[in-house]
């Protein structure tokens, strides 16, 4: 996947999305999206990257808990066939959750 095909599917969910971070004084209002690649698990073989495979997190932030909002995630992520893995946190000084889902996408597949 690239990185305009995981822009476009995570619009699909309607809701405000940056990519790590939305600017000082920028942020919406909850619901919203950040997602980052933090690091890659590449498939190494003969020596080289054979495959690109990075992590991708997706962290959805609410002002309280919705389960309505983590179906429409997961929805989007399993309407476009991802195997994904979730988590939860409070985050007290910011006085919002994360859902954070962690999953891997290829990058580009060599024959």
């Amino acid at each position: 996947m690239t990185y305009d095909e995981i822009v476009a599917m995570l619009e699909e969910t309607g809701f405000p999305l940056a990519y790590d971070h939305f600017e000082e004084g920028a942020s919406p209002d909850p619901p919203f999206l950040v997602f980052l690649f933090p690091r890659s698990n590449n498939f190494i073989a003969d020596g080289r990257v054979y495959r690109k495979i990075d992590e991708l997190h997706i962290e959805l932030y609410t002002d309280r808990k919705q389960p309505d909002m983590e179906a429409a995630v997961e929805g989007v992520l399993d309407g476009h066939g991802h195997a994904y893995e979730k988590s939860e946190v409070w985050i007290p000084d910011e006085k919002l959750y994360e859902v954070l889902y962690t999953l891997e996408v290829i990058k580009n597949v060599e024959e």
